[in-house]
């Protein structure tokens, strides 16, 4: 795409560069003669009161014209004289029955052509800007991602019960004869660092479903309206690759309440909220698009956006568990050399009330001091 367009500039500029010089340094393409002889102005103006001006054309200080006299092609002019620039020769010509012409001067001619580049550059650079805003391919389509639910620790009843979803949107004909259908959105929070993300990541490996993944900033842009049409463009395309799930991460980026202050900032807030609870309510039963949301706070989110029948499940994402903390630390030192004697389980309880995030960056962080200490394998004191 770059490289075509960069071939597009370089056309273009060598264009106007030829028809510059064509203008410049060939001027019989302007269409008069250099055959034409010369007649003093006098003489010129007699013969026009005198009515025996059949053609004349105006070409900067010169005026070419034909004799009635003269019976010559109709296309040449066979005289010229200077041009006085009188306000009323022009208007004088016409009354008595001269064609009259005006040729363009070379500068006119250029500033016509730099005009039409203008707006070639124009009109190509907000294709550019609308295609890369806008694109078909803005939202990739993803099925394997390398992470599963065996690479999240906790969170087993959530797990369970995406999988039964994607198997109702996998079939939906068999669960709607038993009056089951797949609800449209699941709404996780909980505090960052607790692994929302990464089960999205392994949910689309999981469902076996396409998968859209997204993320608040993805909406964002410097033209107004931008946000809207990328809300209608993700979920058009979730709607062509049903049985879909669209994963939309930092939701309380883009789904905060709405607010008619009247600002920029504000009403473009408000039309992204307005197109996803559009979007939202143009889903059908078991149409096979389910809409998985995560978000720090669902307080700043609007109430409107997540009431039952939009988001139909809300999951609190916790702080790992004393048993989950274990199989964390035990997880992430697998891949770190470390001190035979060390325990999980009195770092779990050292981890207290930390994130997963923060567990495996402590982790990191005990085996760089042991890297600095001249150590191969950290130990316990390592861990802060």
């Amino acid at each position: 795409m770059k490289k075509n367009i960069r071939k597009l500039i370089v056309i273009l500029c060598l264009l106007v560069a030829v028809l510059l010089v064509l203008v410049t340094f060939v001027p019989n393409l302007l269409g008069f003669s250099e055959k034409a002889s010369h007649m003093p102005y006098t003489q010129f103006y007699q013969l026009l009161q005198d009515g025996q001006v059949e053609k004349a054309k105006f070409d900067g200080d010169k005026i070419y014209f034909r004799p009635k006299a003269h019976a010559v092609d109709a296309g040449s002019y066979t005289d010229v004289t200077e041009n006085p620039y009188s306000p009323t020769l022009y208007e004088t010509m016409l009354l008595k029955g001269v064609q009259v012409e005006v040729a363009q001067s070379g500068g006119e001619i250029f500033a016509m052509m730099l005009d039409m580049f203008f707006y070639v550059v124009f009109f190509g650079a907000i294709i550019i800007v609308f295609r890369k805003f806008i694109s078909p391919n803005t939202f990739k389509v993803v099925r394997h991602t390398g992470v599963s639910f065996a690479d999240i620790v906790g969170m087993e009843e959530l797990k369970k019960y995406m999988l039964s979803v994607t198997e109702i949107m996998r079939h939906p004909a068999d669960f709607a004869k038993k009056g089951v259908r797949a609800p449209k959105g699941v709404l996780l929070e909980g505090a960052p660092g607790n692994g929302k993300t990464l089960f999205a990541r392994a949910l689309a490996t999981e469902a076996k479903v396409n998968f859209i993944p997204a993320k608040a900033t993805d909406f964002e842009s410097m033209f107004m309206a931008i946000g809207p049409m990328k809300v209608k463009l993700l979920f058009r395309k979730a709607r062509r690759r049903s049985p879909c799930i669209v994963f939309i991460d930092e939701f309380d980026g883009i789904g905060t309440r709405r607010n008619y202050s009247g600002s920029a900032l504000e009403t473009e807030n408000t039309r992204i909220v307005t197109a996803l609870l559009n979007e939202l309510d143009g889903f059908q039963p078991n149409s096979g698009i389910l809409v998985v949301a995560a978000t720090n706070s669902i307080a700043a989110l609007d109430e409107a956006l997540i009431r039952p029948g939009r988001f139909d499940l809300r999951v609190k994402v916790p702080y790992p568990s004393y048993e989950d903390r274990i199989k964390l630390v035990q997880m992430y030192m697998q891949k770190k050399p470390h001190a035979a004697d060390i325990s999980a389980e009195r770092l779990a309880e050292h981890f207290e009330g930390a994130s997963a995030a923060q567990i495996e960056a402590a982790l990191n962080e005990a085996s760089l001091r042991a890297a600095q200490a001249g150590r191969s394998e950290f130990i316990e004191e390592d861990v802060q």
